[in-house]
């Protein structure tokens, strides 16, 4: 009767484990496609960005099989590294920190933006939204494995 919590709390971490990796594929094939097929330019900072996502794509299902909670530790440095670049490029394309400050070098300014769905939601706001949702998972999953 004891191993039944234990079957809950393993499926319970890796349907979020499997999920966080959803995102992450969804995300990855996402910027592929507007960068390669719809030729969207990519800035330096939407690069950092996918310098965080990409890389999960690979790691997390190799902590789905078998199941292996400690992932978390790897993609949480990741997911955190990726939001506050998603963070930074939300509030520079918002206008909030000045184009003085943008890291962007290149011919792609990182202020601007070339796709809005709803007048509102961007790249940077999209990828802040997905690393947000990713954190929030990946803090449900450590909780679920730590009761």
């Amino acid at each position: 009767m004891n191993d039944i919590p234990a079957n809950n709390t393993l499926s319970k971490g890796w349907l979020l484990l499997f999920s966080v990796w959803v995102l992450a594929t969804i995300s990855t094939l996402a910027s592929l496609f507007f960068s390669e097929v719809v030729k969207l330019p990519v800035c330096s900072l939407c690069w950092y960005q996918r310098i965080a996502m990409y890389p999960l794509v690979v790691i997390l299902p190799m902590a789905l099989f078998p199941f292996d909670a400690k992932v978390t530790r790897y993609a949480s440095v990741l997911v955190l590294f990726g939001w506050l670049t998603a963070l930074f490029h939300v509030l520079l394309v918002a206008g909030y920190i000045p184009k003085s400050a943008q890291p962007c070098v290149q011919d792609i300014p990182c202020s601007e933006t070339h796709l809005n769905v709803f007048g509102f939601l961007n790249m940077p706001m999209m990828s802040l939204l997905t690393f947000s949702l990713m954190a929030l998972l990946l803090f449900f999953m450590t909780k679920s494995e730590s009761s």
